[in-house]
């Protein structure tokens, strides 16, 4: 265990649907060894590659979500902020991944971030969930949640966790700090974004998977916990939400 890492997930969407298997090469690589924090992964096309998607490349979506280290599908959603993709092909794509995720039974991961000006990625993104996916009742992650305190009620009442990361300690994030004083904390989750959103103190670092502390220190100090205590009820969250075996000792 590096600095204070027991485990986690890496997502698997790589530069688009081709490299979605990147998580797994990681997992693959340093799973096992000592010296490296325990490793999962996922596979999915990210909504800003959603153009890309293509029917060969959900086929080999559903081959490598067979892989035994893959958990979820994701990170999968909607991005109104950058549009790299059409917002139409991104809500059909968020569909087709859905149905994937469904055959394969796993869990999903929801990107989702609206534009400046707007909220309707999180409403078409919250709906299309309940309308497409609840009824799975597999679950799944708001990963580097953005969102408001009712997009976060809206999410548990469809059973979802909610993921905090490092923007969490950033000045002008008031609203994602609210959403993570109302979370319970048995649905909450703790994650780094890496290599992006480098949490405060690291602000225009690279972020890095050990920065996770810093999540888990400014939670704390909302809810009145340390910090090991956050990091070890979102670490029993982690394992109990994807049915896995924590490591023994810890």
């Amino acid at each position: 265990m590096q600095n204070g890492i027991e485990a986690y997930l890496a997502i698997g969407n790589g530069d688009g649907p081709d490299t979605a298997d990147c998580g797994i090469q990681l997992a693959e690589k340093y799973d096992g060894k000592p010296e490296y924090p325990r490793i999962w992964a996922s596979v999915g096309i990210h909504p800003h590659e959603a153009s890309l998607a293509t029917p060969a490349a959900d086929s080999q979506l559903v081959e490598w979500a067979r892989h035994p280290k893959v958990i979820a599908w994701g990170e999968i959603g909607l991005d109104y902020f950058y549009d790299h993709s059409p917002r139409e092909t991104q809500k059909a794509v968020f569909l087709q991944q859905m149905e994937l995720a469904r055959t394969v039974k796993l869990p999903i991961i929801i990107h989702c971030r609206p534009s400046d000006n707007s909220e309707n990625a999180w409403d078409d993104c919250l709906s299309l969930i309940a309308e497409h996916w609840t009824s799975s009742g597999l679950g799944g992650i708001l990963h580097c949640f953005t969102g408001s305190v009712e997009h976060a009620r809206r999410a548990l009442d469809m059973g979802f966790m909610i993921s905090f990361a490092g923007n969490i300690t950033f000045p002008k994030a008031q609203p994602i700090r609210d959403a993570a004083q109302m979370v319970p904390l048995d649905r909450m989750l703790i994650e780094t974004d890496s290599p992006y959103l480098a949490p405060i103190p690291h602000r225009g670092q690279r972020n890095e998977p050990a920065f996770v502390q810093e999540v888990a220190r400014q939670i704390g100090a909302l809810r009145s916990l340390s910090p090991e205590e956050i990091g070890a009820r979102t670490t029993r969250n982690f394992y109990n939400f994807f049915a896995l075996a924590p490591t023994p000792g810890l």
